[in-house]
C-alpha cells in the first residue's frame, strides 16, 4: 500500500474576495470557465486558474483582473492538486456565477464557494496530490434567536437578494 501523507493549505488572499475552489478534468476548463465567469454579467471581476494533472502538466490561467489571475496562480500552485481550479472574484458574489459554472461540461465537484478563511485539504501519495475537502470559515457558536433572523432578512434585503 503506498504511503500517504496530508497537508494543509490555506487560500491567501484579501478578505473580501470570494474564492471558488473545485475540480474539473480537462485543459479547455481555463477557457469554458473564463466564459462561464464573464457571461455572468454585472461587471465581476475575476481571476481563474487550472492545475494540469498530465501532459505538460502547467497552471493554466485566464481572467478579466490581473490581480486575481496572478492570486489564482499562486493559490492553485500552492495547491498543486491535479484537475483543480481556484477561481478568485470581486464585485459580485458566487451565487452569481456559480450555476454558470455547474453547468460547465467537465467541471466534476466545487469545494466551496465562500469569501469566508479556506484551508483546502491535500492528501499526497507517490503519484500526486488530491482536494480531500475544505475548511470553510469558523464553527458556529449558537443557534439564531427571533432578531437574528431579522437580521439575516433584512441583511438580504439591504444587498438586494430579497424584496
Amino acid at each position: 500500500m503506498p504511503d500517504i501523507s496530508m497537508e494543509i493549505v490555506s487560500i491567501d488572499k484579501p478578505e473580501e474576495t470570494n474564492v471558488i475552489v473545485g475540480q474539473s478534468h480537462f485543459i479547455k476548463t481555463v477557457d469554458d470557465l473564463y466564459e462561464a465567469a464573464a457571461n455572468a454579467g454585472g461587471g465581476i471581476r475575476f481571476g481563474l486558474a487550472f492545475c494540469e494533472a498530465s501532459g505538460p502538466r502547467l497552471v493554466r490561467h485566464a481572467g478579466n483582473d490581473e490581480d486575481l489571475t496572478e492570486l489564482a496562480q499562486k493559490n492553485a500552485m500552492a495547491i498543486g492538486a491535479g484537475h483543480c481550479f481556484v477561481l478568485f472574484m470581486e464585485e459580485g458574489f458566487p451565487i452569481n456565477i456559480l450555476n454558470n459554472i455547474k453547468t460547465v461540461p467537465e467541471v466534476c465537484n466545487i469545494f466551496c464557494a465562500t469569501a469566508n478563511p479556506v484551508q483546502v485539504l491535500v492528501a499526497k501519495t507517490d503519484q500526486g496530490r488530491g482536494i480531500l475537502g475544505v475548511i470553510d470559515g469558523e464553527p458556529p457558536v449558537g443557534i439564531e434567536d427571533d432578531g437574528d433572523i431579522q437580521a439575516r432578512k433584512q441583511f438580504l434585503r439591504t444587498i438586494g437578494y430579497k424584496a
